[in-house]
């Protein structure tokens, strides 16, 4: 499998920018870094609030889609706010947590800010898609996804049976 093979979802998670009261930035960020650094497709994407049952149901969907979404990413709702929920949803809809991958994430990002350690995010697989929860801010949302894109790939592929890699 080549990376121009991975089929992506970007999910925002925002009560603000699902009403339309401010711009999106996060999702189209991750979009763009989905499309030039993994050469990868993006063929599905949504803003919705940080309601927890809309943002699992939102994820399962993505997970039950024929053909496979090999990735989702979210971005927002990942802080300690009470209305940060992201990393709760995720966790219904995840089968086999992995949290090395956000570790290694918080970890690398660290060295630009320690707020780095405020985000709950939260990576593991559902069925054969990989699911990873970002911070909401396009930054952070990049910075923490550029941290483990060395990664990321083999994982995908790993993911996806790919027995050669080992």
């Amino acid at each position: 499998m080549t990376p121009s093979a991975f089929r992506c979802a970007v999910l925002t998670v925002s009560d603000r920018a699902s009403k339309g009261e401010y711009e999106d930035k996060s999702g189209p960020a991750l979009a763009t870094f989905i499309n030039d650094s993994l050469h990868s497709q993006v063929v599905e994407s949504a803003c919705i609030p940080d309601e927890e049952d809309q943002i699992a149901e939102q994820l399962q969907r993505w997970v039950d889609t024929t053909p496979t979404i090999d990735l989702i990413l979210t971005t927002g709702g990942t802080g300690l706010s009470p209305r940060d929920h992201t990393p709760e949803a995720a966790m219904r809809v995840i089968d086999r947590p992995h949290p090395g991958l956000l570790e290694l994430a918080r970890s690398k990002t660290a060295e630009i800010t320690e707020l780095a350690y405020l985000s709950r995010g939260v990576a593991g697989a559902a069925k054969n898609t990989l699911i990873i929860t970002l911070p909401g801010s396009p930054k952070g949302a990049i910075e923490q996804i550029e941290a483990i894109q060395t990664v990321l790939v083999h994982a995908l592929k790993t993911l996806q049976g790919d027995r050669t890699l080992h």
